[in-house]
């Protein structure tokens, strides 16, 4: 008989790389514009500068999030073979070792020698790296489509703000992207912990306030370097 649940633990590495990469694509590509319009008049530099940083943040983000996905997964494979190998050299050791853990979980020693002999039996391997190592198909390591996923979050995220400068008036450009970040930065907080079960405002404010905070710095760093070169 088939589980019917759906849990939220499910949706983790998804939700945290597609949280993750749209957040900074909206806040570091509208801060980005934001600053560059501060210390600019005309429109293409500003255009320029939000097309390269969803560009440069989309394959930055990729190449971060394959590199330290690729660890992980080597670093499972590598305990994955260590397991292995002492299946084939000591499984009853290994055997003890996993009635063990279930002796520590609150099964009776005899109830808890059966269970592991049983798993065992069935697959030693997923067995001991589900309940040894804390492995398991939800949680294992996928570099490629957790890159992927990332690039295209953040390409998604900072895509409103290349729009908005390639749409709204240069005079007008900073106040527009501003308020409509916070809006996109707040439904996205709002969406991540309604996912991942949280309170809703503790989401939403958590990500506003950081991205008002973001476009606040790059403001200030735009107007102040905009009049230096100015004089």
């Amino acid at each position: 008989m088939t589980h019917p649940e759906l849990h939220r633990t499910a949706h983790i590495g998804w939700l945290r790389a597609t949280v993750l990469g749209a957040n900074d694509g909206l806040i570091s590509t509208s801060s980005l514009v934001v600053g560059v319009a501060a210390a600019q008049a005309t429109r293409e530099p500003i255009l320029l500068a939000a097309w390269a940083g969803l560009v440069a943040g989309a394959l930055s983000m990729a190449a971060g999030e394959y590199v330290s996905v690729s660890s992980q997964a080597d670093t499972e494979q590598a305990d994955l073979a260590r397991e292995r190998k002492e299946l084939a050299t000591e499984p009853e050791r290994e055997r003890a070792e996993l009635a063990g853990i279930y002796v520590a979980r609150g099964l009776k020693p005899e109830l808890a020698r059966q269970v592991a002999e049983q798993l065992m039996s069935h697959d030693a391997l997923a067995a001991h790296a589900r309940d040894e190592l804390g492995l398991s198909e939800i949680t294992r390591a996928r570099p490629l489509q957790a890159a992927l996923a990332s690039a295209a979050a953040f390409a998604s995220g900072a895509l409103p703000p290349v729009f908005l400068t390639w749409v709204v008036p240069v005079p007008r450009l900073s106040i527009v992207l501003a308020a409509c970040t916070l809006v996109l930065l707040a439904f996205l907080g709002g969406l991540a912990a309604r996912l991942g079960g949280a309170p809703l405002w503790r989401g939403t404010f958590r990500v506003s306030f950081w991205g008002a905070a973001a476009m606040a710095c790059t403001a200030l760093v735009g107007r102040l370097f905009g009049t230096v070169a100015a004089g």
